[in-house]
């Protein structure tokens, strides 16, 4: 394995852990969190700019309880390192499951931080679910 996937796989603990400024620190200052996002407007998947914006992407999550979070395979090429997610969560305010299959690009640049991360989901169910 190599230092990215080494990374991506450490932030993931890390989440797990919910030590957020554990992943924070792996952030490049500059950070495209959602870059290039052109899906529907939701909260979760908003485009962020600078680390000091990302915890305001895991504290939306605490509109789910996580039932599932899978990371199971790091695909990496140079710079890049793609991660499918199995997910099963539940939003609190209805009671809906989402059970989603999601890619997770982390974009490294040379000094071994992110600089770009990027959520591929199924968006319509995101925003279905996430009605009354």
């Amino acid at each position: 394995m190599s230092r990215n996937t080494d990374a991506v796989k450490a932030i993931y603990e890390s989440f797990g852990k919910g030590d957020v400024p554990a992943i924070l620190a792996r952030l490049a200052a500059d950070v495209a969190w959602e870059h290039d996002w052109g899906g529907e407007s939701l909260k979760w998947f908003e485009p962020r700019w600078g680390r000091a914006a990302v915890p305001g992407f895991f504290a939306s999550l605490a509109d789910f309880e996580f039932i599932r979070f899978e990371p199971f395979a790091f695909l990496e090429d140079d710079d890049r390192v793609a991660v499918p997610v199995r997910l099963e969560l539940v939003v609190k305010a209805n009671g809906k499951r989402i059970r989603d299959l999601e890619m997770h690009l982390w974009t490294f640049g040379p000094e071994g931080l992110v600089p770009g991360f990027r959520h591929f989901v199924d968006t319509q169910q995101w925003a279905q679910s996430s009605r009354a």
